[in-house]
């Protein structure tokens, strides 16, 4: 596959496709997007595209519709309930950039490291920047990916919701409240994603361990912002909190990766 999209302008690929994707998903009796996150997103997959090819866009394809699944997962009672995601889980322009401003920032960085606009110093601090940039992506990917199944499932099906900073019994659905099911959905659906970033060449398999542990630190950090911070500033919004937490899981993995790198030399 690779060969062949090699050989065409990527970026005419990814109009072509990701303008073929928008009509289908314009005219798809359940809608995913709303026509403003649809513009969003056709924006956001280009980028992808162009940056990481298709292995990149695989990813980003996954996570979508995974965390759009997950979303739909027990709708009629979270809506009854009150705590279902706003638009039955159709995902507007704030939800593409809450989840993906951190990815496309890291693909964004290595398509200026691979053209020749930047390039990295001899003397800079991080060996092979790509491959860290190319495992922050897919640890951002694996974050969103986990909080999203780990709060949907929790809001089904979970029998017992904890607030995370106190450990107190709350209402399901409430900001800060973590389940035994949701945290173990979340770890599965982290570990899933980053299987998708190894097997399309992004990261080796040390990464997928690195994606995943910063996928659980990110999201027991991003449900402690929810319980202490995200009532008392308006302007923390879940969509803020969300880019929070993908940085919060790209920086982790980085990290991570790092550090382990420093101890084996």
């Amino acid at each position: 596959m690779s060969s062949l999209t090699d050989s065409v302008n990527p970026w005419l690929v990814a109009v072509v496709l990701n303008t073929i994707l928008l009509g289908l998903a314009w005219i798809a009796p359940k809608k995913l997007l709303t026509p403003a996150g649809l513009f969003h997103a056709w924006f956001l997959a280009i980028l992808i595209w162009v940056t990481l090819g298709w292995q990149g866009y695989a990813v980003v394809m996954f996570y979508f519709l995974v965390g759009s699944g997950v979303t739909r997962i027990g709708m009629a009672q979270k809506e009854a309930e009150g705590i279902a995601e706003k638009r039955s889980g159709a995902r507007g322009p704030e939800n593409v950039w809450g989840s993906a401003l951190t990815g496309a920032l890291c693909a964004l960085g290595v398509g200026m490291i691979n053209s020749g606009f930047i390039v990295p110093s001899p003397q800079f601090l991080m060996p092979n920047p790509q491959s860290l940039l190319l495992l922050a992506y897919v640890a951002s990917f694996s974050t969103k990916l986990a909080d999203t199944t780990a709060s949907e499932v929790g809001k089904a099906y979970g029998k017992s919701t904890f607030l995370i900073t106190t450990l107190q019994p709350v209402p399901r659905g409430t900001e800060g409240a973590v389940s035994l099911e949701g945290t173990l959905a979340g770890i599965v659906a982290s570990v899933a994603i980053a299987f998708v970033g190894w097997g399309v060449g992004l990261i080796d398999l040390l990464g997928v361990a690195w994606c995943v542990l910063a996928a659980f630190i990110a999201t027991n950090l991003e449900s402690v912002i929810g319980a202490t911070l995200q009532s008392k500033y308006t302007w923390l919004t879940n969509e803020v909190v969300n880019i929070f937490n993908t940085l919060i899981g790209a920086i982790a993995s980085v990290l991570l990766a790092w550090t382990w790198i420093s101890f084996i030399k």
